[in-house]
């Protein structure tokens, strides 16, 4: 690591977040801010944009188009040290069981430290572990990219499916997509990952088993969903192959239950493993991530972890006034707590982070949508907004109007690119020229006297007025490479980790998925079994199930 790691000798005790002298002068500092607009914030300071910004690990960010001022950035700073940030953050770093109620670490840090560095959990250098099975990756990939590794007909694999859930899925798919450019395009690659028939068999037709190799993502190998997809994956290829055998030659999994697997029919070595101090929304740059390094090559897929481990050390290491993670968590913070925006959008302007918002949902809804903190009280406070958004300039024809003239506040986060992957005449040009424009119509707007010199009719002017004071981040790379993707990923994950710690709410669980996976596994019986005893569910449920049940039986 790049500075000596702080740790605490015991425990820290976390005061209620809304009893802070902190917390309280950001509550005055709003009553002036809440007065000002960004037109006023940039005519008193013409530099503003040139001051209000941050770069690390080949990424820029403009945060200066936000309702904020020099005061209100000293009084966040002066938040995240009264709640220990610093400490919490060399805490996650060092391996500390920071997931509180499942008593884990949170360790993907990890995941992508160089060889040779040393990171030590539950006495073991773990290290040596993970490069083992990026090893183990790496030679896998190779074998089926090049043409060696061969199906139970000896065909070649021209197709990948990879099955999942969760973490499981949306990084795999988005870091997919988003890298397409630098795939091996003889290799297709589906996802599936919903528990409706329709995923695994759209995603199937027209293959031929003989050359399509599935990939099984679940930790415990006992995930309802994924299992249950598996099984019927398997059914099709071996339907198709006739012979149980040539399962070893189609399947492989990511998984810790080595007994489950194995009855499967999946070889051993071709079981790639990872830890339990790696959560799922966490895990794409894991041997979760096989089949986008299937795609992209043991080459890229590195690249893309050094992407990772340059906005890990930044964070580590940057002063927080120049941290992007840390800004971006605490500005998020301000708008959900302060101004008290629900919603985020992220808008990103290349169409190749089409699935970025995806998976930006589950990183940010499931870390941080928590009613409780670490010590089990409720909060008195908004914890996670609502993420969402669209590739730009689909966007700009869907919900934009919204963002501009809609009564809700939508802080926005703009990500784009100078150069493009596939330049053409000068469409990027007009692409990112959209982004910068938006960007400058939500801070600024136009006022009713603009709109009237314009010789607009006097009926029109209130519909054509923009209130403008519309916050937003912009973020800028050079490209869209694996480096960037991997660090633009870290920085949300960082982000979030921040709004977590100033919440104090424990980012790493997901409670809140359990109650609905019990109910389903109970109601779904009853569905199908029409002589079970009398339904028990309240009057809604089970009128909803009669209803099915009657219906499911008129269409057999």
């Amino acid at each position: 690591m790049s500075r000596t790691l702080v740790r605490p000798s015991t425990p820290q005790t976390r005061a209620p977040l809304t009893g802070l002298r902190a917390w309280k002068a950001l509550i005055e500092h709003h009553d002036v801010i809440d007065g000002l607009h960004l037109r006023q914030l940039f005519a008193d300071d013409p530099g503003r944009g040139e001051r209000l910004n941050a770069e690390a690990a080949g990424w820029y960010l403009d945060y200066s188009k936000n309702r904020i001022n020099d005061e209100t950035l000293r009084l966040l700073l002066g938040l995240a040290d009264s709640r220990g940030l610093r400490e919490r953050i060399d805490a996650m770093f060092h391996g500390d069981v920071i997931n509180t109620t499942e008593q884990r670490a949170a360790l993907h840090t990890a995941l992508r430290a160089p060889a040779g560095a040393r990171i030590v959990q539950g006495g073991v250098d773990v290290v040596p572990e993970v490069h083992a099975v990026l090893d183990q990756m790496a030679a896998f990939a190779d074998s089926v990219r090049g043409g060696a590794w061969l199906g139970y007909t000896g065909k070649r694999i021209r197709h990948i499916v990879n099955i999942g859930i969760g973490g499981s899925d949306l990084g795999p798919v988005m870091a997919y997509e988003a890298l397409k450019y630098y795939s091996q395009r003889d290799l297709s690659c589906q996802f599936v990952s919903n528990v409706d028939a329709t995923d695994l068999v759209e995603a199937t037709r027209g293959l031929d088993a003989a050359e399509t190799l599935f990939i099984v993502c679940s930790k415990t190998f006992t995930t309802l969903e994924t299992l249950t997809n598996a099984k019927a994956a398997r059914a099709w290829s071996v339907a198709q192959l006739g012979d149980e055998r040539s399962v070893a030659k189609h399947f492989v999994a990511i998984s810790t239950n080595a007994d489950g697997v194995a009855q499967f029919g999946i070889a051993p070595a071709n079981v790639f493993g990872f830890w339990d101090w790696v959560g799922g929304r966490y895990s794409m740059d894991s041997a979760i991530g096989l089949s986008l390094m299937l795609a992209i090559g043991p080459v890229h897929f590195r690249a893309m972890l050094e992407g990772f481990h340059a906005m890990d050390e930044h964070f580590l290491s940057a002063p927080f006034g120049q941290n992007l993670p840390v800004l971006m968590g605490l500005l998020a913070v301000w708008n959900t707590d302060f101004l008290q925006a629900q919603t985020q959008a992220v808008l990103p302007y290349d169409q190749y982070l089409k699935r970025f918002p995806a998976y930006l949902q589950q990183l940010t809804m499931e870390s941080n949508g928590k009613h409780v903190t670490q010590a089990g009280t409720r909060v008195d406070y908004a914890t996670s907004p609502i993420v969402w958004g669209e590739p730009g300039t689909n966007g700009q024809h869907s919900f934009y109007q919204l963002l501009h003239q809609g009564t809700p506040l939508v802080p926005c986060d703009f990500i784009g690119f100078c150069q493009s992957l596939n330049p053409l005449d000068s469409q990027h040009d007009l692409l990112m020229a959209n982004l910068f424009a938006q960007t400058e119509a939500l801070a600024f707007g136009k006022t009713a006297d603009e709109v009237r010199a314009e010789g607009t009719d006097e009926a029109l002017v209130p519909h054509c007025v923009f209130e403008g004071n519309r916050p937003s981040n912009t973020l800028l790379a050079e490209r869209l490479t694996p480096h960037t993707l991997g660090a633009l990923v870290a920085l949300y994950e960082h982000s979030v980790f921040t709004q977590g710690v100033i919440w104090n709410i424990d980012s790493f669980d997901q409670w809140g998925v359990e109650l609905g996976k019990v109910l389903a596994q109970r109601t779904a019986a009853e569905l199908t079994d029409t002589a079970a005893p009398k339904l028990g569910h309240d009057s809604s449920t089970n009128t909803l199930i009669r209803r099915y049940r009657r219906l499911r039986e008129e269409s057999a």
